[in-house]
């Protein structure tokens, strides 16, 4: 039975905060192995890259989710008793509510609300001096999010809406000051989500047939039992969480853009447009792991899993591997040509399949919508960019320029 290679430092919580999207893979490099041992949170884990790691990641016969986030990612980014702590059946009812929302037709809706969002703001942005794409992106799509979901929201509210949903997603690897306003945000949001789900269960809040307001509220799980209110509203959240996420996918889009210009023409054909889509997905860092711990003790590889060992997929790292992407740090949307869609190399929002297992339910929304800004951008606007810090810090998780992406002298295309 071969050893797996462990970290040298006592525990590497703190290496792992400071290197971010890049602590799996470094140490990967170190070992000359695509799987490591170290200790994080002063808990033994197993880190795994690569395409091979990943199918065996989500082979739900070998790995449980239930107990694999740390709590305080559960206080902060996905909230208790959601989707992504469950297993077998109870995973496969819940993940099935979320997939019958994503049907083509609605996944159309939610892109076209989100580009009237987009052009009706666009005169504004217009009279205004310097805009934040980050900042505007996020409110966007949190109004076109709670239309689309079937959730009120007044004028008023948007601001601290966005606020809380983004708190919550910038606090995902977060100690100190955003660690404890993503909890204060997970607090509001969900106290808000409740009452929702309360006000559709008992009559005084009317929600659209098939939004995803009253789908979660009326649902049932496998013995008739309608999901607690608490964990309604996760699952409320987590619908419009993620898709405020997207946000920062539009600025990595913008970033995309400016830095090959070339690529401005070029995706004005839709295929082409899917290729870039793709590769901002694949280059750019968004989440950096995934977590799992063993269901039951397994060799694999001449490796020993023991049971209820936690284990780390590298996201980043798995988009990032040269043995699946030649030239993996190079910008080249031309390599999605003709592509067929391996769930286990293209991974920045999970593996595996999207019907049961614990692939992102939002990610189609999540092409749609980088799709529609991408076209905004290079269709429906012009602007200029002016001097700004635009790098990309991958020991910051979740990353993101420091900017935000400041665009000037905002017009409409002719």
């Amino acid at each position: 039975m071969a050893t797996i290679p462990r970290d040298r430092s006592p525990d590497s919580t703190l290496a792992f905060l400071r290197a971010g999207y890049r602590f799996i893979g470094k140490r990967c490099d170190r070992y000359g192995s695509d799987i490591f041992q170290a200790r994080l949170l002063l808990e033994s884990t197993i880190c795994v890259r690569g395409r091979p790691a990943a199918e065996l990641f989500y082979d739900t016969d070998r790995f449980v989710r239930e107990g694999a986030l740390p709590a305080r990612g559960q206080r902060t980014l996905t909230g208790r008793g959601g989707v992504q702590g469950l297993d077998g059946d109870a995973h496969r009812d819940r993940k099935a509510m979320f997939m019958s929302l994503m049907t083509p037709a609605a996944i159309g809706h939610l892109g076209r609300l989100f580009a009237d969002e987009w052009q009706s703001r666009i005169p504004a942005w217009e009279l205004a001096g310097p805009v934040t794409l980050h900042t505007e992106a996020a409110s966007m799509l949190t109004r076109a999010v709670c239309a689309w979901a079937g959730v009120p929201l007044t004028d008023g509210e948007v601001d601290r809406r966005t606020a809380d949903l983004q708190a919550m997603i910038d606090s995902a690897a977060a100690i100190g000051p955003r660690h404890w306003r993503g909890r204060l945000g997970r607090l509001r949001g969900e106290s808000w989500a409740e009452d929702l789900i309360q006000r559709v269960r008992g009559g005084s809040l009317p929600a659209p047939e098939g939004s995803a307001l009253r789908v979660i509220a009326e649902h049932r799980d496998g013995q008739g039992r309608a999901l607690p209110r608490r964990v309604a509203a996760v699952e409320l959240l987590n619908v419009l969480r993620p898709t405020v996420a997207v946000a920062r996918f539009v600025v990595f889009a913008a970033l995309a853009l400016h830095d090959h210009p070339a690529w401005r023409q070029r995706v004005r054909d839709d295929d082409t447009t899917e290729q870039f889509v793709q590769e901002v997905r694949r280059c750019y860092p968004f989440f950096p792991v995934a977590a799992a711990r063993v269901r039951r003790s397994f060799d694999w590889r001449g490796y020993h899993f023991p049971q209820g060992r936690r284990v780390l997929l590298d996201l980043y790292g798995t988009d990032h591997h040269p043995e699946w992407w030649p030239e993996p740090e190079q910008f080249r949307p031309e390599r999605f040509a003709g592509w067929r869609g391996d769930p286990f190399t293209l991974i920045p929002q999970g593996g595996g399949g999207h019907l049961t297992g614990h692939r992102c339910a939002g990610e189609w929304i999540t092409i749609e919508l980088m799709k529609r800004a991408v076209n905004l951008l290079t269709d429906a606007m012009r602007y200029d960019v002016p001097p700004q810090d635009l790098s990309v810090d991958l020991s910051r998780m979740p990353a993101l320029p420091p900017s935000g992406f400041v665009v000037t002298a905002v017009r409409r295309a002719a």
